[in-house]
């Protein structure tokens, strides 16, 4: 692949146009809104001008609902060799393309599982996509020069192919991606009107849960509204649990000793089930879940003490596989929370310590 247009710079679009900027490959940068093209061109996407000729890949990233019109008059227009859309559903856009009786030899879908709770050019990383999935979704006429292309292009965004059927991602995202917003939105939502007193006891557990809560609003009713068949059945178990697991609390508060045992035994279902459901999660790189071990290090709040700490811990010869910081409330310090091999914590605790470091039990 020598040059690309990229249709769409978003988060997604214009940190694709990064990693194949900064590995040599020519891309044009376009978006309806052309003061978006010009911002991803200066941070260094590529450029803004229109392609001379056709490119080798066009990278369709706008929203779901406009996916198959802006591949439709990229395709009418002999823009590309290769077409590919990154929308994070799939089913419904090929479906459409089919109906509008489109040749879809030169066409593949996609979904890159990374994203932000940040959207637009400013939020976008070249190495937003390393080590993650990048689902691939060929037609049964998908030509096998595009399939190529499409794999080059995850190897030079260095993330890792997989080939699903459309509607198998739709119900993948459903369950891994799209019920997760709307489960974190619902619990960070109990905290609007929370009492202050409340809220100032928040730690990095509410934290972890409600981070993608922060999102874009206008993004996600785009997107579940492509996809909102799957979403509902995966909402639909988790609401079973939900009262399951409310009849089993109520259960606790009875004076019945014969309740209160069935009441914990319900709750400690649910609990171990979601042990059972969190082991399954693929650790780094789509690798079996490690177990780390954490060294919790005091740090303050003045400038460059998170660099002068992984400084440190560099020096000690050992490899931060996980970060987690965790504020203080009302205080200007707060707790870093290192996770690293097993083998490695004690001489990295040791090193942290003997350069003036506090630990803490995490």
């Amino acid at each position: 692949m020598r040059t690309a247009l990229v249709i769409g710079t978003g988060l997604i679009g214009t940190s694709a146009a990064l990693a194949l900027a900064g590995r040599g490959v020519t891309v044009h940068l376009r978006d309806h809104d052309p003061a978006s093209a010009r911002t991803a061109a200066a941070l260094g996407a590529g450029t803004d001008a229109e392609p001379e000729g056709r490119v080798d890949l066009a990278i369709v990233a706008v929203p779901p609902a406009h996916v198959a019109a802006a591949l439709a008059e990229a395709m009418r227009a002999g823009a590309a060799r290769g077409y590919l859309d990154v929308a994070s559903v799939k089913g419904g856009p090929q479906r459409e393309l089919e109906a509008m009786g489109l040749d879809l030899t030169p066409y593949i879908g996609s979904h890159p599982m990374s994203g932000k709770e940040r959207s637009g050019p400013l939020a976008a990383t070249a190495d937003l996509f390393e080590g993650r999935p990048w689902v691939l979704t060929p037609t049964r006429t998908t030509d096998t020069e595009v399939l190529n292309l499409a794999l080059e292009l995850v190897a030079l965004c260095r993330a890792v192919p997989v080939v699903m059927d459309a509607d198998a991602h739709d119900r993948a995202v459903a369950l891994v991606s799209h019920t997760p917003q709307l489960v974190s939105s619902m619990v960070a939502a109990r905290l609007e009107e929370a009492e202050e007193s409340a809220v100032r006891l928040c730690g990095q557990g509410i934290r972890d849960v409600t981070r993608i809560a922060a999102s874009d609003p206008r993004m996600w009713i785009e997107i579940l509204s492509a996809n909102p068949g799957p979403v509902a059945d995966v909402l639909s178990g988790v609401a079973a649990d939900l009262d399951e697991t409310v009849r089993a609390l109520r259960s606790l508060q009875s004076e019945d000793e014969e309740k209160r045992r069935d009441g914990a035994e319900g709750v400690e279902d649910v609990l171990r089930r979601g042990n059972a459901g969190r082991a399954r999660v693929p650790g780094k790189h789509g690798a079996a879940p490690a177990a780390y071990e954490t060294v919790a290090v005091l740090i303050s709040d003045r400038p460059g003490e998170l660099a002068r700490i992984f400084a440190d811990a560099g020096r000690a010869g050992v490899n931060i596989e996980d970060v987690r910081i965790e504020h203080a409330t009302g205080q200007q310090a707060g707790l870093v929370q290192l996770m690293v091999d097993p083998q490695a914590a004690p001489a990295l605790s040791h090193s942290l310590q003997s350069q003036g470091w506090s630990l803490r039990t995490p």
